[in-house]
């Protein structure tokens, strides 16, 4: 309704008092600027109200039909409280599987009363890089891909550093292990890895990043941890490297782990290991997970058909002429003590395939995996290129190719 600037009351005022000296409705509304249907209105108004009703009617209700009730909201609090890193969606889950029958506000409502009450920062918008679309493992089910890393390790309060392995499974989400090191060395992981496998059974593949202990810098990239996995049916795959959004549910479910169980860190060893188990049993069995349709992982993951074996198949060479076990300095002896080859310490103790593709010339493979090429009389091995898948599903037939020499 545009009136002139002045006092908007007051022109109202100058309005209905021409119309009650007699002037037609028309010829003021149309000296004022306004609507004939916008003059009725005001004059309506001040017919029934008096000058009161030439100010603005409030546009609040009196009463807000849906307005959050202060129980709820104090019920909605505490469990913020309880979980601060939980968002509105989960919240929300958690409290109806916890109160049946509760009609709860929508998360929308719920996240807006958690910025009134000061329970949520600001989030800073970041820009992300496109994802590598590679030739990754898609899981389907549980214990097809199962994804491992370190959480960023940090200082405990008795000076010495933690370093958190978590395993997780992709598909349910399901934390199969966090357990804190006292160092990231392959002996401590295989030990977290053999008991995890013992109580949960094997799985089809392992995503990694590209650092130690879970790849290397010699031949394909195999680490001493990453061959075991081979031997045990297991196919090793890895990120592409700087690109952690490959690996990103768990490096979310990271997040997670840092604001709940590292903030601040415990005194101990013992005591940050209490931690994390705490955090892992409330992420697994009550923690409802938004890509599970708000159903915590627990209630989604199923044990491996696949049990650990006792003793690791020892791999057959049917199709090569010759098989030779890895020397613990990572060598291959040949004939003569003269035709000793370094092939790779992440092998040592392991057998290899070898077979001749042309003279002097010979193929070196581990599993279904070749390897390089080997040269006898000038001892060098030139690597084969390898993708980050790094063996094919257990029980396929792979035909190996014959590079061109």
């Amino acid at each position: 309704m545009p009136w002139k600037e002045s006092c908007h009351v007051s022109e109202r005022m100058k309005f209905v008092m021409r119309l009650e000296e007699g002037e037609r409705m028309v010829d003021v509304c149309r000296e004022f600027g306004v609507s004939r249907k916008t003059g009725y209105k005001l004059w309506n108004r001040y017919q029934r109200f008096g000058p009161v009703g030439l100010f603005d009617e409030p546009r609040r209700a009196e009463r807000l039909r849906h307005a959050m009730s202060k129980e709820m909201q104090e019920l909605l609090v505490a469990a913020r409280k309880a979980h601060p890193s939980w968002g509105p969606r989960k919240l929300k889950a958690w409290l109806a599987n916890k109160h049946p029958g509760l009609k709860l506000p929508a998360p929308s409502s719920i996240g807006d009363l958690l910025k009134r009450r000061g329970l949520v920062k600001a989030r800073q918008r970041r820009r992300f890089e496109t994802a590598y679309r590679g030739p990754l493992a898609q899981a389907e089910a549980p214990n097809e891909v199962w994804c491992a890393d370190f959480k960023g390790q940090f200082r405990l309060g008795s000076g010495k550093y933690c370093y958190p392995l978590t395993v997780t499974d992709r598909f349910s989400r399901f934390v199969l292990a966090c357990e804190g090191l006292e160092r990231p060395i392959t002996q401590s992981v295989q030990s977290v890895f053999e008991l995890v496998f013992r109580e949960y059974g094997l799985p089809s593949v392992i995503r990694t990043d590209n650092g130690p202990p879970f790849a290397a810098r010699g031949l394909a990239g195999l680490s001493r941890l990453s061959a075991w996995w081979m031997l045990l049916g297991i196919r090793p795959e890895r990120i592409e490297p700087a690109h952690p959004e490959q690996n990103g549910q768990h490096e979310r479910m990271h997040l997670d782990l840092k604001r709940e169980a590292t903030r601040p860190a415990s005194a101990s060893f013992l005591q940050q290991q209490e931690r994390f188990d705490r955090f892992v049993d409330s992420y697994n069995r009550e923690r409802p997970h938004e890509a599970l349709n708000q159903q915590p992982p627990a209630t989604v993951y199923q044990l491996s058909g696949r049990r650990y074996p006792d003793q690791p198949p020892q791999p057959e060479y049917p199709l090569h002429d010759d098989t030779k076990t890895v020397s613990c300095t990572g060598h291959i002896h040949l004939c003569g003590r003269a035709s000793n080859v370094y092939l790779s310490e992440a092998l040592a103790g392991q057998r290899v395939g070898l077979r001749e593709v042309s003279p002097g010339q010979w193929l070196v493979t581990f599993l279904t995996l070749d390897l390089a090429l080997l040269d006898v009389a000038k001892r060098s091995i030139t690597p084969l290129p390898v993708n980050r898948t790094l063996a094919p599903p257990s029980g396929t037939t792979v035909d190996h190719q014959i590079p061109n020499t």
